[in-house]
């Protein structure tokens, strides 16, 4: 058996970035885990407008805590992205604006996905509230100025998965 020495500045070396890469590990994993916990699921939804169709990339928000942060805190968001608040049954719905730092077009829709209000370009940061003003069990969060600029008006539809789920 051969006796092999190392120095111990080549020893020290090895153990350090043997840690090195373990705190990377650690660090992206548990990074990658608090990013992924506060992600709601994504889906494509479309608005039927007449014979148009514009189509979405929304966030699927569909418990009390998901809808309750909801679009809280983003600064920015691009014009085809937007929020999907999923509610149990229809029933009169209220939003506001606190801690939203985006302008938002806030449309409510029925249980067959019928759009009955929109509340185009919202307030920043308002604490006035914004109600349905009937029946609603979905509400689409668009960026501020979409619904005029793509002509989305009451009567057009939403068609997503979480609107109509396959049996």
């Amino acid at each position: 058996m051969a006796n092999v020495r190392k120095s111990p500045g080549l020893v020290l070396s090895t153990i350090g970035a043997g840690l090195l890469v373990c705190l990377l590990s650690f660090f992206s994993i548990a990074g990658s885990n608090a990013q992924s916990a506060g992600d709601l699921p994504i889906e494509d939804l479309m608005v039927m407008s007449g014979e148009e169709s514009h189509a979405f990339r929304v966030e699927v928000a569909s418990t009390d805590a998901q809808r309750a942060q909801g679009l809280m805190h983003r600064e920015q968001m691009d014009a085809d992205r937007g929020m999907l608040f999923v509610f149990d049954a229809e029933g009169e719905r209220y939003f506001w604006m606190k801690d939203t730092p985006l302008s938002l077009d806030i449309i409510f829709a029925a249980a067959d996905g019928r759009i009955v209000r929109i509340a185009e370009r919202t307030t920043p940061f308002s604490e006035k509230i914004i109600p349905s003003r009937g029946d609603a069990r979905f509400v689409l969060e668009l960026v501020g100025g979409t619904s005029e600029k793509l002509k989305i008006s009451t009567g057009d539809r939403l068609i997503s998965p979480a609107i109509f789920p396959e049996e």
